[in-house]
């Protein structure tokens, strides 16, 4: 005989109610967990990010002019490659500055050491801790120079590993702070050349007769070392340029200079007739084209007048007696004008013999001369006379 099926248990209506309520429960408080575990690993995130070593490779300057917003900043910093994030960056800014009230970005020169984490950006530009030392070096000034005042500096870290070649660096005045070492401004002076010369190489005249950066700064050093007077590079450029279409010589004292005492710069002597025939490879009287390397470091002026030289048909220059030149298109104009500077010279020369002879006769007397009285300087030379052989 079947045995009837047993019974199902009664349910409790009241059980039966609460356990829809516990899975939700349940589930809220799953969700929470996640939540908050995910909030957790964001903020961890931001953490590990914000204190990362950051992209620079080479410390830098960075300004912050007044008025500047913080979201300008930021995508500053980034377009600079100080930081790698700028929303991280603005995130840690609403952070620290407008929950917990630690201060504001401040306008400045600001000096940002190479792989500078994000927490070390953000608190210079809150602690306002502007660059405190600066190092300038003249344009066309050879890298062993460079060197030498670099290596003459007490704020600087290190040694100078290795002069660097010459017409790498960008001659200018350079920041740095306590922690900078005397490498750190070479390698900022080399990024700064390369940078420089990238952009201004895509903008030059198409019909000019270097054909390579390289080229382009070699003559620039050349054009550089030729001219104290700014207005006169993108004219002395010219010249050469027209000089090295016709197949001319360049005929540049400096690169004679240059290949007799090197990168020293401690010229003792003019330059003599034996020296103009010396063959070597930096002296442009004997050789055609161009040297072989820069003869020192041109600035930005020099390097853009290469690339964009005054259009003249102009061949020659000689100087005028005030620190310029006196430029012509023909051999015979020029020569006109050679022969005017020679007389110049002889006057020159007389004054600078009687101004000795005077200081001479004062010594002897117990007197002394007050310096540039007749118009000369210290050295007998006239205010603005050239330091080169101006014939060219």
């Amino acid at each position: 005989m079947p045995q009837r099926p047993p019974e199902l248990p009664a349910h409790d209506e009241e059980e039966e109610y609460s356990r829809p309520v516990l899975r939700m429960f349940d589930g809220l408080l799953n969700f929470v967990l996640i939540v908050l575990v995910a909030v957790a690993g964001f903020f961890y995130f931001l953490k590990v990010e914000f204190d990362r070593p950051g992209p620079l490779e080479i410390s830098t300057i960075f300004v912050v002019p007044k008025g500047s917003s913080t979201t300008s900043i930021a995508n500053r910093l980034t377009e600079e490659g100080i930081i790698s994030d700028t929303r991280i960056f603005m995130a840690s800014i609403f952070y620290f500055m407008r929950l917990k009230g630690d201060g504001t970005l401040k306008a400045g020169e600001y000096q940002f050491d190479k792989h500078a984490t994000m927490r070390e950006v953000l608190n210079t530009l809150v602690d306002g801790k502007s660059v405190q030392y600066r190092i300038t070096f003249p344009e066309g000034w050879t890298s062993e120079q460079i060197v030498k005042r670099i290596s003459a500096n007490a704020e600087l870290d290190g040694v100078v590993s290795a002069i660097p070649p010459e017409g790498s660096l960008l001659p200018d005045t350079y920041s740095f702070g306590t922690r900078d070492s005397k490498d750190d401004i070479l390698e900022r002076m080399h990024a700064a050349h390369r940078k420089f010369l990238a952009q201004v190489w895509d903008e030059r005249d198409r019909d000019i007769m270097v054909k390579t950066p390289e080229e382009a700064v070699i003559l620039a050093s050349i054009v550089e070392k030729e001219t104290g007077v700014a207005e006169e590079r993108p004219r002395i450029a010219a010249v050469f340029n027209n000089r090295l279409r016709k197949g001319m010589r360049l005929q540049s004292d400096p690169t004679i200079i240059y290949g007799i005492f090197g990168g020293s710069g401690n010229r003792d002597h003019p330059i003599t007739r034996d020296e103009l025939k010396e063959k070597n490879p930096y002296n442009t009287y004997q050789i055609n084209g161009l040297p072989p390397t820069p003869i020192g470091n041109p600035g930005r002026a020099a390097i853009e007048a290469v690339l964009k030289p005054a259009k003249t048909d102009e061949l020659y220059f000689v100087a005028d007696g005030t620190g310029g030149h006196d430029f012509s298109k023909t051999l015979a104009e020029h020569n006109k004008k050679v022969a005017k500077w020679r007389k110049i010279e002889r006057e020159i020369r007389a004054r600078q013999k009687a101004e000795e002879e005077a200081a001479k006769l004062a010594a002897e007397r117990g007197m002394l001369l007050p310096e540039g009285e007749d118009g000369l300087t210290a050295t007998g030379g006239p205010v603005g006379w050239p330091q080169r052989n101006p014939v060219r």
